[in-house]
């Protein structure tokens, strides 16, 4: 397989679909430019155990997994907007707590967010790693938490290119 092409479903050893799918009410705003879609498409494959994310793009939607489990946690569906670019349109996240544990709608939203931009595309997203600590923080109900600690155990490492 060319270093160029993209990675499919049959890509991966294990996928799993989302098994409780439910509709996402808050949805990045972000506007992805064409060239940044183009990487999506290439998509992202964990490559040893500290990354968390295995991710692909089927027509107009991006697929991301747990890289571990195999399981489905995240699907986004992208139009063009006039003016160039991609946005998600629509997404659903994965609703049963044995294969995902989301704390709220505003956390999906960034971490759907944060996986695209800072493990596929790799972004240093500063302010969406800044907000997946704080929205832990909160629903922790401690007073501080190390961010170090939450962004591996949420987000986790993404290699080089």
């Amino acid at each position: 397989m060319s270093i160029d092409a993209p990675l499919t479903r049959a890509s991966f050893r294990r996928l799993e679909p989302i098994t409780a799918p439910k509709q996402m009410p808050i949805l990045p705003a972000r506007v992805w430019t064409e060239e940044e879609w183009r990487r999506m498409q290439l998509g992202y494959r964990a490559r040893d155990m500290d990354e968390k994310w295995n991710v692909f793009v089927e027509g107009d939607s991006a697929l991301l997994h747990r890289s571990w489990t195999g399981h489905g946690v995240y699907e986004a569906s992208f139009l063009p907007v006039s003016g160039g670019g991609r946005q998600i349109a629509a997404a659903v996240v994965e609703s049963d707590p044995e294969r995902y544990r989301g704390i709220g709608d505003a956390y999906n939203c960034m971490m759907l967010e944060l996986v695209l931009s800072a493990i596929v595309l790799g972004e240093r997203a500063s302010d969406l790693r800044a907000r997946l600590v704080d929205l832990t923080t909160r629903a922790s109900g401690k007073s501080v938490l190390p961010p170090g600690v939450v962004e591996h155990s949420a987000l986790g490492l993404r290699s080089g290119a």
